[in-house]
């Protein structure tokens, strides 16, 4: 099956942008049948996700309203049947031109994160992955991010504290009455991995050993 990907500007912010590109080198690299973390998907339809994200809001929607879940799995798998090097540079060139993604601002707080993880989910599917050094302003950002998500953990019964090692914190849940907390504590990159629900993170969990097993028990993210 063929596709004529679309050729727009590329997306304007950087970070997003270069963890796109990242992202679109490995799927060439390991190919479309490649094991990623997220459930049930190989990198095809990892890749096709993306693809309706952001050029096919009636599909996408499909991820959070649950009535349209199988609209959006019909269109992913559809995408999915793509040339592997079409689907590839339709990930790589993004959305179209008139998307609201293609505005810095909107393309920062909707795909950093998202690019960045989803790359993640694909290196660290294969054995042997190490944690990347990243430099220090894209910490930064990833901390700043994260910082505004605590929804990503909407579904844990106990307070939730991100620390990372050099001693900051952020309060990411408020213990709830009755209820202690657990401190998550590593890099923000390794944070936001265990906040999206991976468990292929390097993070240590610490608090009262009833608070953590509850914690342990829920799939966070959204």
């Amino acid at each position: 099956m063929t596709e004529t990907p679309q050729k727009p500007a590329a997306p304007v912010n950087a970070r997003a942008q270069s963890e796109r590109a990242a992202l679109c080198d490995l799927f060439a690299k390991v190919g479309p049948d490649a094991p990623t973390l997220c459930e049930g998907w190989a990198t095809r339809d990892l890749a096709s996700h993306l693809v309706i994200r952001e050029g096919r809001l009636d599909a996408s929607v499909g991820a959070f309203f649950a009535p349209l879940k199988g609209w959006t799995k019909h269109v992913q798998d559809k995408k999915a049947r793509l040339e592997w090097p079409t689907l590839i540079e339709m990930v790589r060139t993004g959305p179209p031109r008139t998307s609201m993604m293609r505005i810095a601002a909107v393309d920062g707080a909707a795909n950093t994160l998202e690019f960045v993880i989803h790359h993640e989910d694909v290196r660290r599917a294969e054995p042997g992955w190490t944690a990347r050094d990243l430099d220090s302003d894209f910490v930064e950002d990833i901390w700043a991010r994260l910082a505004k998500f605590g929804r990503l953990f909407r579904n844990v019964e106990v307070g939730v504290i991100l620390a990372r090692p050099d001693g900051s914190t952020h309060v990411s849940k408020e213990a709830p009455q009755g209820r202690g907390s657990v401190t998550l504590t590593g890099e923000p990159l390794e944070l936001a991995l265990r906040a999206y629900g991976r468990k292929e993170s390097l993070v240590e969990i610490t608090g009262a050993a009833e608070e953590i097993v509850a914690f342990n028990s829920v799939q966070t993210g959204f």
